[in-house]
């Protein structure tokens, strides 16, 4: 299988699929040899911040001097980034290699309980590679929930629930309380949990780790792990942190917006987790104060208030808000870096609150193109420039996401103010993929 056939192959299957729980999965590994069970590291869930802490984490542990495995979803350009090594997707070479080592087990299982989904498959593939690639931990993202996801097959020794709130409410739940029961089952008898979790999603985590004897770390304003919030700025931001074992004052962190403080405080229990399983096993993680520092100054998260600076159309930030506690932080974040009025290219996929997502950005006084990405489950552009008018006003359409990028710069108030890109990772996966010259594979 080369990689153009590969890639076709995924894109023929579905997206999503909760349906059958992990009873195609598991029977997909199973047949694999069950490669999960040879990797050691964390499962991370949550509803936001996911991606922020496996990333900063991960830039410690490389400074340390180890080999991390992540599985980052969704892909923003292509499928290989679902498969990387210390930050870098895999080549084309290695992902058709993957996906071909796969395939037999996978029409075995269809013949039985139907086709694995795409989620399926990729996840089958990413422990399969991981578990031959020799890396020292490998770095877990949950796709959706946790009880029902693919990724749940996975005991890495610990489990980490970043937050709790609402998105996804149809498959989910419509409280807290449902959707933190749904993320805290990722928690395994004897894991080493964290969560910056609080409220009415606490509560099912509290009552998850008490089931099974996992121990927890809290982590948030008052909690053994803390980072307050000293400066914040276009570089990223200053947090002085704290930890049981001692504070790191005026640590930086390399990732903009202040909700990166809270991130920041959920990797450093997530930290402290790994070196204590990796003691469990007789091994020495030797992550040190100097390596956290490094890593967490380094860390960078693609497509997540990320800054594009020197694109053909001028200086564009993206960020992949698409809930309403996302789009809270988005412009909380744009409000300290002193932006308002400023041009918006927006997007969203149904089922999401986009109505409670324009009410949070409002108040900055965008000046929104609505814009759609090439998927079936895209909002129409002119359905949300309706939603808008009902919110803020002004507002116009473009039919994709170049037109949109091209009317947006056009709406500036000066070259050095950026395009703000927002409502949807897939929307900003395609403006990145055609500002950056990557092949868009999404």
């Amino acid at each position: 299988m080369d990689y153009d056939a590969a890639v076709a192959a995924l894109r023929s299957r579905g997206r999503f699929g909760i349906s059958l729980g992990l009873t195609r999965i598991e029977a997909v590994l199973d047949e694999l040899g069950n490669p999960q069970r040879r990797l050691h590291g964390a499962l991370v869930g949550g509803t936001n911040g996911k991606g922020s802490v496996v990333a900063l984490a991960r830039s410690a542990l490389e400074e340390a001097g180890l080999r991390i495995g992540t599985m980052p979803k969704p892909h923003l350009v292509s499928y290989r980034e679902r498969i990387s090594i210390d930050g870098q997707p895999i080549s084309r070479e290695r992902f058709a290699a993957a996906l071909g080592a796969v395939t037999p087990a996978i029409e075995r299982v269809s013949e039985r309980l139907g086709p694995p989904t795409e989620f399926e498959v990729l996840t089958a593939a990413a422990f399969q590679e991981l578990s031959e690639a020799d890396v020292d931990l490998a770095l877990v993202e949950v796709g959706l929930g946790g009880r029902l996801d693919a990724t749940n097959v996975l005991d890495a020794g610990v489990a980490v629930i970043t937050n709790v709130q609402h998105d996804h409410e149809r498959l989910l739940g419509p409280t807290l309380a449902a959707i933190g029961a749904e993320k805290a089952a990722i928690i395994k008898p004897g894991n080493l949990a964290v969560t910056g979790a609080h409220g009415r999603g606490l509560q099912p985590i509290l009552a998850r780790c008490a089931e099974v004897q996992a121990r927890l770390r809290r982590a948030g304003r008052g909690q053994p792990y803390d980072a307050a919030l000293q400066e914040a700025g276009w570089d990223g931001i200053v947090v002085d942190a704290q930890r049981p074992s001692g504070a790191l004052p005026g640590l930086e962190v390399g990732l903009l917006g202040s909700h990166q403080a809270a991130n920041a405080a959920v990797a450093l229990g997530l930290l402290d987790a790994l070196v204590e399983h990796a003691e469990r096993r007789g091994d020495r993680l030797g992550v040190d104060d100097a390596a956290i520092r490094r890593g967490f100054a380094a860390a960078r998260w693609p497509g997540r208030l990320e800054l594009l600076r020197g694109t053909a159309i001028g200086p564009v930030l993206l960020d992949g808000a698409h809930n309403p506690a996302g789009a809270r932080a988005l412009a909380r974040s744009l409000g300290e870096l002193g932006l308002r009025h400023f041009p918006m290219v927006f997007g969203a996929m149904r089922g999401k609150r986009v109505a409670a997502v324009l009410r949070a950005i409002a108040p900055l006084d965008p000046q929104p193109v609505f814009t759609r990405v090439e998927d079936p489950g895209a909002v129409p552009p002119e359905e949300l420039l309706r939603r808008w008018r009902r919110i803020g006003a002004g507002g116009q359409t473009a039919p994709g996401p170049e037109a949109a990028i091209r009317l947006a710069a056009d709406l500036r108030g000066s070259p050095e103010q950026p395009v703000v890109v927002a409502g949807s990772l897939y929307l900003v996966g395609a403006v990145r993929g055609m500002l950056r010259g990557e092949e868009d594979e999404a």
